[in-house]
């Protein structure tokens, strides 16, 4: 017996677009995004390219023009709803632009709600072109099928990210100098979640002592080692999805 076909099939390229998606209303695609369409992935006339608005959820869509500086879809059929990611925010020092970037994908592919980058006075980086890290947390989005976008905002100071903090948010923060190990201390925690990782050179003694007087602030571990920011924000924030977040199949 020959098997069906899986429909959408699983190769379809996958794009987040503006605006709301309804059935039967055409999709233009221009731009950047028509190139990959029509000049990377060649697609043509009656083929299905997946569809995310970042409101109502993933639409499979089927091409009805297929031109060089634009693409034409039409959304046949809801196939999910928006997805409900846990509440967990980011909080994460500036690092190096290539590093930087690996945090912004990787968090995105962890599940991320939100992240917030932030100026710490040992960063080696005080600026972020917000445009370009939209457009990588974007694409790590759609490789890795999310339907819902991060909120990247932009960066702030230390001392500003804490005033802004709810009150009733906990707040993790990697401290160099010890505290609670990462796994036992994210183990049944409900509720909304920050983890504040700081630059490379760690936070200076006056910023650990602000951070700290946060009344929900916990210091945590990340084990015997000295991370690297990189390594330390992608660790603890898969640690976290994977004791509070939605990895567990009973979430």
């Amino acid at each position: 017996m020959i098997a069906t076909p899986a429909w959408p099939p699983r190769s379809a390229p996958r794009l987040f677009v503006e605006g709301s998606i309804a059935e039967g209303d055409p999709v233009t695609v221009t731009g950047n995004q028509a190139n990959y369409l029509a000049r990377v992935m060649r697609v043509a006339q009656g083929d299905t390219v997946i569809l995310c608005d970042d409101r109502t959820g993933e639409w499979a869509a089927s091409v009805s023009e297929a031109g060089k500086r634009e693409v034409v879809l039409r959304p046949d059929r809801k196939l999910r709803e928006r997805e409900d990611v846990p509440d967990f925010t980011l909080c994460a020092a500036l690092l190096k632009k290539p590093n930087f970037d690996l945090v912004l994908e990787k968090a995105t592919e962890l599940g991320v709600r939100r992240i917030q980058p932030l100026i710490t006075r040992r960063c080696v980086a005080d600026k972020l072109n917000l445009e370009r890290a939209r457009s990588i947390v974007t694409e790590a989005a759609e490789q890795c099928a999310r339907t819902a976008l991060p909120e990247l905002e932009e960066p702030i100071k230390l001392d500003a990210m804490l005033k802004g903090l709810d009150q009733g948010r906990r707040l993790f923060f990697a401290d160099e100098l010890g505290g609670a190990p990462a796994i036992e201390a994210f183990s049944g925690h409900t509720g909304p979640a920050a983890l504040l990782i700081g630059p490379e050179g760690g936070f200076d003694d006056a910023e650990r002592e602000a951070i700290r007087a946060f009344p929900s602030a916990t210091p945590i571990s990340l084990g015997p080692r000295i991370l690297r920011g990189e390594t330390a924000a992608i660790g603890a924030c898969a640690l976290w999805m994977a004791s509070a977040g939605d990895w567990s199949a009973s979430k």
